[in-house]
């Protein structure tokens, strides 16, 4: 037999080293970002004007010799800027805000300690594309849960009572005057609370199977003095009880459930017969290879890493976070419920309305 000559591209194969180099210099500078938020680099440099080595150092408590690669590393990644004259570096006002001010709704240092906390079950991944097995939410680092809370928050402080609410008929007036809600798939509680303090009138549940999450969102209800018209369970969303709701939502989880239809069937049974559901899910296009540019990249590989693994964990029906539109449609109804409709969007949800 002979040998098959293989042609190539030299032009297309030098395209793809350079993208590939790309994604090594990006994967370090995510490692050295969580560093530079979890040890404060960061917020020493924040408004500060132009720093030395030694002087970043100084503020944060840092040495000095690792902060001084870590600034070259964070300049040719254009987070930070270098000025060759001074060999100072600044962290331009900007690039600040959004890595040091939890209460913008861009603020992104979230994300670096969720991309660190999925990273670790890097091994338990492997593992499972081999078995087809899964991993509860409950099973990962702890950074996971801590950065989600972080990353999730200040989308929304910036979209949930200004534009995600308003676009649920009926459903403002209706908080103003007075309803119970459940928020399921909870976690922290960042939503719930939200939502608690803009509508007094309201009683709100949160809750999440995760233990650990609900003690701290208690907490955080505790310290803000809403323990009387709020409270958090352990419950999944699909043994959730009480009684009868005019609100529930889905804050970036119903797409993790291994039984969404169970759980929507719990909710339908749950709901008074006006309620409205609110399910606030990842962006993800009508096709497959709409999902190929950059924030389809970041939600399918959070897919592999953790929202899929949580669904065949918990009941084996796998959305993923790019399900489309059409998917969850399908489960809503087979559940029961007669109305889908995307109600409004952003750049990183899709958040729809659900009805009996």
């Amino acid at each position: 037999m002979e040998a098959q000559t293989t042609t190539f591209s030299p032009q297309k194969v030098e395209a793809f080293l350079g993208r590939v180099v790309t994604d090594f210099g990006a994967a370090f500078g995510v490692t050295l970002a969580y560093i530079g938020d979890k040890l404060g680099l960061y917020k020493a440099m924040a408004f500060a004007g132009p720093l030395s080595s030694e002087e970043v150092a100084e503020r944060s408590g840092t040495n000095e010799r690792y902060v001084r690669e870590w600034l070259i590393n964070q300049a040719a990644g254009g987070y930070v800027e270098y000025d060759p004259d001074t060999k100072k570096y600044s962290l331009p006002d900007e690039h600040a805000m959004a890595l040091t001010d939890e209460n913008v709704p861009f603020h992104v240092a979230g994300g670096f300690q969720v991309i660190n906390g999925m990273i670790k079950s890097d091994e338990r991944i492997l593992e499972n594309f081999l078995t087809g097995k899964g991993m509860c939410w409950g099973e990962h680092h702890h950074n996971l849960f801590e950065g989600t809370e972080r990353f999730f928050r200040p989308s929304y402080l910036g979209n949930l009572l200004n534009n995600w609410l308003p676009s649920i008929e009926g459903i403002v007036e209706k908080l103003n005057s007075g309803i119970t809600v459940a928020d399921l798939g909870c976690g922290y509680g960042s939503s719930t609370i939200i939502m608690a303090e803009a509508f007094p009138k309201s009683r709100f549940t949160g809750f999440d199977n995760h233990a650990v999450s609900i003690e701290r969102a208690q907490k955080l209800a505790k310290s803000k003095g809403l323990l009387s018209r709020l409270t958090f369970e352990v419950a999944g969303a699909q043994n959730f009880n009480g009684s009868k709701y005019d609100f529930i939502t889905f804050f970036d989880c119903l797409h993790d459930l291994g039984d969404p239809v169970g759980a929507l069937k719990n909710c339908f049974a749950h709901m008074n017969d006006d309620g409205v559901i609110m399910a606030v899910e990842p962006m993800a296009g009508i096709t497959i290879q709409d999902n190929f540019n950059p924030v389809g990249r970041i939600f399918s590989g959070a897919s592999v890493l953790c929202c899929t693994p949580n669904a065949l964990a918990s009941g084996g029906n796998a959305l993923g976070a790019v399900a489309t539109d059409a998917a969850l449609e399908h489960v809503a109804r087979k559940a029961g419920f007669s109305h889908f409709r995307r109600a409004t969007e952003t750049p990183f949800n899709r958040i729809f309305e659900i009805r009996k």
